[in-house]
């Protein structure tokens, strides 16, 4: 008994949060669990769990990523636009590209010049949020192509494409951290800086990297997120960062490590995804939504702070 409470104290917050808002799901909304809605809810935490993994890398390497929401908006506008006549691969591609330079930039200008990466990100928002609304007045956001659109209601086994997505960033950079060199790196980089950079691990290098690869991730996840939606807004996206960092939390990530893997970040994801789903079924409004994002990151500052102490 007291080993399986051991057991379940270790487990990110996130585990027992979903079982519970299951179990309640079962008694109040048993039709959230049905064949039918439980893929749609997959399909809405695809994107989440997506950006949920860049930021969980940043994280891991003691630093942070709040410009993914002006990502996503740039993401947006490149696919709706028709800026860019291009075919639909090539579209993708400069999304990629898109992202990767975010990072870039992002990287160094906190592994170089040694900017307070909060600052730094959330300016690099501001300016991409900035000069979409400065393009927009020209040529305004429109549906997405077509084959964007197809994807994001298709299905495979019964199971939505985004969940594919969302599998297939997720599993190579969970075996990433455990079998490769890059992620030995991080976890001893995010143990003890000093100790990492006598050793000769080249700890800046592991955060330039985890910052690239997290505006790809942003990235990503704003082409899966614009396949479900199908339309191009301002507003895409805008709650991704702050939901994507509650998300690493509570699947147990801390600055500098994270005791739940990828896949604690992941069942973060699905945890805040299914709870907004489950209280907007029991009449939860705009403002009741804004309120309890507010009140879940409060919390994830507070699980934070206790499993330091």
């Amino acid at each position: 008994m007291n080993q399986a409470v051991r057991i379940l104290r270790r487990l990110p917050p996130a585990y027992p949060a979903l079982l519970t808002l299951v179990l309640a799901a079962v008694v109040l909304r048993p039709q959230l669990l049905s064949p039918m809605l439980l893929p749609f809810i997959l399909r809405q935490a695809a994107p989440l769990g997506i950006a949920t993994i860049g930021q969980s890398l940043v994280m891991r390497s003691m630093s942070l990523d709040l410009s993914l929401g002006g990502v996503v908006a740039g993401v947006s506008y490149i696919l709706t636009s028709g800026l860019l006549p291009l075919p639909g691969y090539a579209l993708l591609l400069v999304c990629l590209a898109f992202g990767a330079l975010i990072g870039v930039i992002n990287g160094t200008l906190v592994v170089v010049f040694r900017a307070s990466s909060v600052i730094v990100t959330m300016a690099m928002t501001m300016v991409l949020l900035g000069t979409v609304l400065a393009l927009t007045q020209t040529r305004a956001p429109g549906e997405a192509p077509e084959f964007l659109r197809a994807f994001g209601r298709a299905r495979v086994a019964g199971v939505p494409m985004p969940v594919y997505v969302w599998a297939g960033v997720l599993l190579p950079f969970a075996l990433a951290l455990r079998r490769t060199v890059f992620g030995r790196y991080m976890d001893a980089w995010g143990a003890n800086q000093r100790a990492a950079h006598v050793s000769g691990i080249p700890g800046e290098r592991v955060m330039f990297v985890s910052h690239v690869l997290c505006s790809l991730c942003a990235a990503a996840a704003g082409v899966t997120l614009l396949a479900i939606v199908g339309v191009g807004s301002m507003n895409i996206g805008q709650d991704l960062a702050l939901n994507a960092l509650v998300a690493a939390i509570f699947g147990g990530v801390n600055f500098g490590h994270g005791r739940g893997g990828m896949l604690g970040p992941a069942v973060g994801a699905l945890m805040l995804t299914f709870l907004l789903n489950f209280l907007t079924s029991l009449g939860l409004g705009e403002p009741g939504r804004l309120m309890l994002e507010a009140a879940l990151l409060a919390m994830a500052a507070l699980a934070y702070s206790l499993r330091n102490r």
